[in-house]
């Protein structure tokens, strides 16, 4: 699975990478070195490819009763099937810009986090899907006759939660080695194409990065918490 990630590139550096510009409503565009799920982190929607935008990392169907238990994850072998995942994989996909991913093994002193990236640490995109859910017309009513009348005009865009989910696939050599999973990672060349292809599965989009192109190396624990974001937690691990 993909549960923690980084995307260190300050802005300029970003925009320049990725071809898109950071939309204004993002607000100041910052180093993420400990990404989690539930947080709003910037990425490149099929709608809309050439800004960047901020959503809520965990997907919430369209048609979901309400807006908990975001999808962190999607796996790309059935991503084209299953109800929460097969709407968006087929008008609604994402980049989502990252240079890095975590990844824990089990030991015998507990549970010990990896950062795995590409060989140079240069930036890429996994692919992702993302959602719109709005509340039901009977549920927003019912929250503004709580306020009483002449709010039935207002723009209700603030009820939205826009959010989305990173796919994954069977792991490469260097990945099966932490885990049985791995985040989706897209060639530079085909980034775009997942925004637009047809049929991305049929078409290879979705396959394993090359092993001999990434690297994984320990790190502290500090991880483990979502609250501690810096620099040091990309310095690998002293070992003895």
């Amino acid at each position: 699975m993909c549960g923690r990630y980084t995307l260190t590139l300050e802005r300029d550096a970003f925009e320049d990478r990725f071809g898109a510009t950071v939309d204004d409503s993002v607000g100041e565009f910052e180093p993420r070195y400990n990404a989690a799920p539930g947080q709003e982190l910037p990425v490149i929607t099929d709608d809309a490819p050439e800004t960047v935008r901020q959503l809520e990392w965990g997907l919430v169907p369209s048609w979901a009763d309400d807006d908990c238990g975001g999808m962190i994850n999607a796996r790309a072998e059935t991503v084209d099937e299953k109800p929460s995942f097969r709407d968006a994989y087929e008008r609604r996909r994402c980049l989502v810009p990252a240079d890095g991913f975590y990844e824990w093994v089990e030991t015998e002193r507990g549970k010990q986090p990896y950062r795995v990236a590409l060989e140079d640490d240069r930036p890429f995109a996994m692919a992702g899907l993302w959602e719109r859910w709005e509340p039901d017309d009977e549920t927003t009513q019912a929250g503004l006759d709580a306020f009483g009348g002449g709010l039935e005009d207002e723009d209700d865009d603030d009820t939205a939660l826009e959010t989305f989910t990173v796919l994954t696939a069977e792991p490469n050599d260097l990945v099966a080695d932490l885990h049985h999973r791995m985040a989706v990672i897209l060639e530079p060349d085909r980034e775009r194409e997942w925004l637009t292809a047809d049929d991305p599965k049929a078409e290879g989009l979705l396959e394993p990065y090359p092993a001999d192109e990434m690297r994984a190396y320990p790190v502290s624990t500090a991880v483990n918490d979502p609250s501690n974001d810096d620099p040091s937690l990309l310095e690998p691990l002293e070992t003895a």
